[in-house]
């Protein structure tokens, strides 16, 4: 019988919706459906789970509406960037991480002032079981290239602003993010691994030339012949054995389409942007990379 719960919040104004509208996009949250009338609008976020809580004994020091992230350095960070992208001092209105006596982190943020939420995660997830490393999509302090094809423009063109979009709202810094511009899929591999040998191997110290990860964006229309074939595999070996020679991660968004009709619903019209899919992965693998190096699983 029961489908959903809701918790509705009156913003005080039009300005105030909007802030709290871009802070909740900021932390990632899925969209819902907005709705709007003559007398009022609601924008509305969604989450895997809602649950009600009734507490008897101790509170815990959180706010009345609690958010479970699965990593809460990442929430803290993506906070921390939209109030500097607002203009306004981290600390005046967001908390540092705490452990609490219900074996939690937690951090306490005021996005607006009246409009208080706290974002937690579990010390220990998984109560003792294996804790799987992976990696976080926040892109701060990171360096990334994009190797992108002039070959196809009217695709490549839409894929760079989708890998270059997902970038910057992760935090990347525009001076961090090289743009390298090759005639065609096939030259890609080669202008990968120049890049990637800018830096070292094996977690040592990296040159003052490096990148984090490489983002490989092309895109390849079958034609009449076995050409398309020909070049999809050896450019496809190439990324992958500039990655493995390197330790750079390299992420893959070259398209391999029978049509450009298929082409453009993968560059942003119907199928998302793989630009963007393959910047995001690149964020992961720079993360997960730096995890594993130092040792660590969280």
């Amino acid at each position: 019988m029961i489908k959903g719960i809701s918790i509705l919040r009156p913003a005080g104004s039009a300005t105030a919706y909007d802030r709290l509208a871009s802070f909740f996009s900021a932390l990632g949250f899925e969209p819902g459906r907005d709705w709007e009338e003559a007398a009022s609008r609601g924008s509305s976020f969604l989450a895997p789970v809602g649950n009600v809580e009734f507490i008897d004994g101790q509170m815990p020091h959180a706010a009345e509406i609690a958010v479970e992230v699965t990593s809460i350095d990442a929430a803290h960070q993506a906070a921390t960037a939209w109030f500097r992208g607002e203009g306004i001092d981290p600390a005046l209105r967001l908390s540092p991480v705490a452990e609490t006596h219900w074996k939690a982190r937690i951090f306490t943020v005021e996005p607006e002032p009246g409009h208080s939420f706290s974002f937690w995660a579990w010390i220990d997830p998984l109560k003792g079981k294996p804790l799987a490393v992976d990696g976080d999509l926040s892109a701060e302090g990171m360096k990334f290239a994009i190797v992108v094809a002039r070959w196809n423009a009217v695709i490549t063109e839409r894929l760079l602003e989708g890998a270059l979009d997902a970038l910057l709202r992760s935090g990347a810094r525009r001076a961090d993010i090289r743009i390298v511009r090759v005639p065609g899929a096939w030259e890609i591999p080669a202008a990968a691994r120049t890049l990637a040998g800018l830096g070292s191997q094996d977690g040592a110290p990296l040159g003052e030339g490096h990148v984090d990860a490489i983002i490989t964006l092309g895109c390849l229309l079958r034609g009449e012949t076995a050409h398309y074939e020909a070049i999809y595999n050896e450019v496809a070996r190439g990324i992958g054995q500039s990655q493995q020679e390197t330790g750079i991660p390299h992420s893959f968004g070259v398209l391999t389409c029978e049509t450009l009709e298929q082409a453009l619903n993968r560059a942003g019209i119907k199928a998302g942007n793989k630009g963007f899919e393959a910047a995001t992965a690149a964020i992961e693998m720079v993360s997960l990379r730096r995890k594993l190096l130092e040792g660590g699983t969280a």
